[in-house]
C-alpha cells in the first residue's frame, strides 16, 4: 500500500503539537517583552529553530510512543487516541519507531547546533529533553506521565527556547511557562481520563488509574483553573504586563471542557472522546493570547 504525505504527516499527530510549539512561542514573545525593559543581545533567528525543533522532538516522541503502545496492546482497534497508523494497518510499526528515530536524530543535530552556538546550559537541558523523549512511554505507564509532561512541556521548552536566544537561563519564564504546563498536562490527564478502562487491559498503569474518575476530574479542574492563576500572580510580581490577564478570554473554553470532562465514565470512554483535543485547543488559544500580550506590551513599555 502506497504511503501518502498525508499519512506520514497524521502519523506524527500533528494536532498534539501546540504542546510543544506553543511553549516556544511564549517564550519568544516574553524574550520581546523583557527586551524592551532591559535591552540585550537577542538571535531571532534561534528562536525560529527552537519553536520548530520542539515541535520535531515532539513528533518522535509521539511516534516511539506510537510503537510501544501498539507493541504493548496499549493501542488496539477498539481503543481511542494514537494515530491510528497501526491500529488501523496502514504503517508497519518497525517504520513508525524508525520514523521516530529519525525525527529524533534530526532535533538532537539541531540542539547541539543551537548549544554550540549559544550556551552549554543547552546540553542538560536538551538532554533531559532525549531522554523524556526515549523512555517517555516507560514513564507513561508507571504513571510519571504527568510529571514528565510538566517538566519537559511546561518548564524545559520554554526555558531553553529563552536560553538559546539571550544566552541567559532567565527563572521568571519558569513560572509564565507553569501556567501553558498545568493546561498541556491536562491534555495528557484527559486522554488517560477517557483510556482507563482500555490501559487496565493492557496492564499499564497512568495516574488517571490510581487517581480514579472523580480524583482525576478533580485534577483536571485544579491544573485548569491553576492556569489562570498562575498568570494573575505574574501580574501581581510584575513579572508579566496586566495586559497579559487577556488571557482569561480563554476561560469560558476552559469552563466547557470542565463540563464535558465531568460526564467521563470508566465503561464509556466515548463521552469524552475528543477532550484531549479540545484540551490542546485551550492550550493554543491560551498561549496565543498570551504571546499577543506579550508583544503589545513590549510596545508600550
Amino acid at each position: 500500500m502506497k504511503k501518502t504525505l498525508k499519512d506520514w504527516i497524521i502519523a506524527t499527530r500533528p494536532w498534539s503539537f501546540p504542546a510543544s510549539t506553543m511553549p516556544s512561542l511564549v517564550a519568544v514573545s516574553y524574550v520581546f517583552y523583557v527586551n524592551k525593559i532591559a535591552p540585550m543581545d537577542v538571535n531571532w533567528w534561534f528562536g525560529v529553530l527552537a519553536f520548530f525543533g520542539a515541535a520535531m522532538f515532539q513528533a518522535a516522541g509521539n511516534l516511539i510512543s506510537d510503537f510501544y503502545d501498539f507493541k504493548f496492546g496499549v493501542d488496539r482497534k477498539e481503543s481511542y487516541g494514537s494515530s491510528r497508523m497501526l491500529v488501523d494497518d496502514v504503517f508497519k510499526p518497525k517504520t513508525i519507531l524508525y520514523f521516530g528515530w529519525i525525527l529524533l536524530a534530526t532535533g538532537t543535530v539541531l540542539g547541539l547546533i543551537l548549544a554550540f552556538n549559544s550556551s552549554y546550559n543547552l546540553f542538560w537541558i536538551g538532554g533531559v529533553g532525549v531522554l523524556c523523549t526515549i523512555f517517555y512511554y516507560k514513564l507513561k505507564y508507571v504513571a510519571l506521565g504527568d510529571l514528565t509532561i510538566m517538566v519537559v512541556y511546561g518548564f524545559l521548552i520554554a526555558l531553553g527556547t529563552y536560553l538559546v536566544m539571550t544566552n541567559t537561563l532567565e527563572w521568571r519564564i519558569l513560572l509564565v511557562a507553569s501556567s501553558l504546563g498545568f493546561l498541556i498536562v491536562n491534555i495528557l490527564h484527559a486522554n488517560n481520563l477517557r483510556d482507563i478502562r482500555d490501559d487496565g487491559k493492557a496492564n499499564v498503569k497512568t495516574q488517571a488509574m490510581i487517581l480514579g474518575v472523580k480524583n482525576s476530574i478533580l485534577q483536571y479542574i485544579l491544573l485548569g483553573v491553576g492556569a489562570y492563576l498562575v498568570i494573575i500572580l505574574a501580574v501581581v510580581l510584575k513579572i508579566l504586563n496586566p495586559v497579559s490577564l487577556i488571557v482569561l478570554l480563554s476561560f469560558p473554553i476552559l469552563m466547557k471542557n470542565i463540563k464535558e470532562i465531568r460526564t467521563s465514565e470508566i465503561d464509556k470512554p466515548e463521552k469524552i472522546k475528543d477532550m484531549d483535543g479540545k484540551s490542546a485547543q485551550l492550550v493554543m488559544i491560551f498561549s496565543l493570547l498570551l504571546t499577543i500580550s506579550n508583544f503589545i506590551a513590549g510596545f508600550i513599555v
